[in-house]
């Protein structure tokens, strides 16, 4: 039997004024963990989609063999039915279902045309232990967190006898806990003999788990990298064609004056009024300055940027705002953006952008005043942004949902820089980003402040805050707990503040 459970030989898959896959070879040996690396827009979740049979056969160029047999995969079926599960970065459950009824969706366990629950419930919950899940069989999956969502769908791959597991973007929307138990998972699968294909952009993470890695870059296969060849550094010049000796773009602020003042800032849980979410916190920010927002998750970060954002979270919300030293109480998101506030979403898909709409809609999305839009000027503003923040697209009228997701996130700062703001709130603003299109985001951050424009930066990544920001507040707990310089700061430092229990 051959060593390699997958080959993959001269794929080319073009779509309309585009070839995304350009004679790409890649080959996965049987029972380990292969990554697959390269910048947003590189062609490998459509690698990935060939492999699948969403892009069925004859939709491509070039063959697909697996597990010592030429395959043809008309659809999706027909991979699974051959071992081979992808489990895509947006989760494909059904919230308002059972844990149970989810795993075994489309693959019923049924006696004579009925379900059998009892089986159903006793298999999902054997299938539940092997991937660490704790959780009644019969619990909504709507109940549960992204992390243990994403464990369902792979015990849902485990109950199709999966030979080949492939998960995009696995722990992009994980915290540390849930990203380490997943990790320890797939390590656990390559040891029963399982062969899992990961995308991922958190480098440290594949150096940790990866057996092998193929970078993909621009369409095409660059090259394969064995584990002991592995280091970020060469992944990074594999991805963007060149070294990136400094991963953030050199920056002098010019600080001005104080330009947002929030003070003894209290906000309460919607869903539990008489929990405080953020909790006395008062914070400054100043024209020209980068300012970063770090926190573990549950600390209160988006809560505190919602709610200051036109109330946008919260009940029993208290406290005073003060912008340019006047006291201001925007009690609505229009009223918050006519203050020259604006906060770009974590969750750009889902709420910072109109995936079915094209580019110029959902940049003047924020700014359109009246009953009529002024088709011309709309086009001529949004193409302006298009050159300006280098959006990859063929023009203005391309759909946003098919851009790449640092393409996405240059549309969400531009429809947010259109609103001419004072103060920019931006919630994990490279989440789900690779490295080159970091970087230009980066930049567009430091002309922001060049600008005068205040920007307040969310992250959960401290090597991103402390390359970026010029002080940084911590928060734990719903308080703040400390404020530290740029320069002073270190991971260490940020992380005892962000353990903190008491403010500081």
């Amino acid at each position: 039997m051959s060593d390699n459970i997958l080959r993959m030989s001269g794929i080319t898959k073009t779509f309309p004024g585009v070839k995304a896959l350009r004679d790409v070879t890649l080959s996965v040996r049987r029972g380990e963990i292969h990554a697959i690396c390269g910048e947003n827009g590189a062609g490998k979740s459509t690698l990935m989609k060939v492999l699948s049979g969403v892009y069925p056969h004859g939709d491509f160029e070039g063959s697909i063999e697996f597990d010592g047999q030429p395959v043809e995969f008309r659809g999706i079926r027909d991979s699974e039915h051959a071992g081979i599960v992808i489990i895509h970065q947006e989760l494909a459950l059904s919230p308002q279902l059972s844990v149970a009824e989810n795993i075994f969706l489309g693959n019923e366990r049924a006696r004579r045309g009925l379900i059998d629950w009892n089986r159903t419930n006793y298999e999902a919950g054997e299938l539940m232990k092997r991937v660490g899940l704790r959780d009644n069989p019969t619990r909504q999956v709507s109940d549960l967190g992204v992390g243990k969502q994403q464990l369902v769908e792979i015990a849902k791959a485990l109950s199709k006898n999966v030979k080949l597991l492939i998960l995009d973007e696995p722990t992009a929307a994980l915290n540390d806990d849930d990203s380490a138990h997943l990790l320890d998972l797939l390590r656990g699968l390559r040891d029963e003999g399982i062969t899992c294909v990961i995308i991922s952009h958190k480098l440290n993470e594949v150096i940790s788990i990866a057996d092998n890695v193929t970078i993909i870059r621009d369409g095409q296969t660059i090259e394969t990298l064995d584990r002991q060849d592995l280091t970020e550094d060469r992944i990074i010049a594999g991805m963007v064609g060149r070294a990136l000796d400094n991963r953030f773009p050199p920056h002098e602020p010019t600080i001005g004056e104080e330009v947002l003042r929030i003070e003894d800032w209290t906000v309460h849980s919607p869903a539990q009024p008489e929990r405080k979410v953020v909790d006395g916190a008062s914070l400054t920010l100043r024209r020209g300055e980068i300012v970063g927002l770090a926190g573990l998750m549950g600390a209160g970060r988006t809560e505190l940027a919602m709610s200051v954002f036109g109330r946008a979270y919260g009940v029993n919300i208290s406290g005073s705002i003060y912008k340019d030293g006047v006291r201001i109480e925007p009690k609505s998101v229009g009223e918050a953006i006519e203050h020259g506030l604006a906060y770009a979403t974590e969750d750009r898909k889902r709420y910072g952008l109109n995936l079915i709409e094209d580019i110029k809609t959902n940049i003047t999305a924020a700014s359109l005043k009246g009953l009529w839009v002024d088709e011309a000027e709309e086009y001529r503003v949004a193409e302006g942004f298009r050159k300006s923040m280098n959006i990859k697209a063929p023009g203005v009228a391309s759909v946003v949902g098919k851009l790449s997701g640092g393409n996405q996130q240059k549309v969400v700062l531009s429809k947010w820089i259109l609103t001419e703001p004072d103060v920019l709130i931006l919630d994990e603003p490279t989440r789900g980003i690779d490295v080159g299109a970091k970087y230009e985001i980066y930049t567009i951050i430091n002309q922001l402040a060049d600008q005068g424009k205040a920007v307040l930066v969310i992250s959960s990544e401290l090597p991103e805050l402390l390359g970026l920001c010029d002080r940084i507040y911590t928060l734990a707990e719903g308080r703040i707990t400390g404020e530290l310089s740029g320069r002073e700061a270190t991971q260490e430092s940020l992380m005892h503040l962000m353990t903190k229990g008491n403010p500081r």
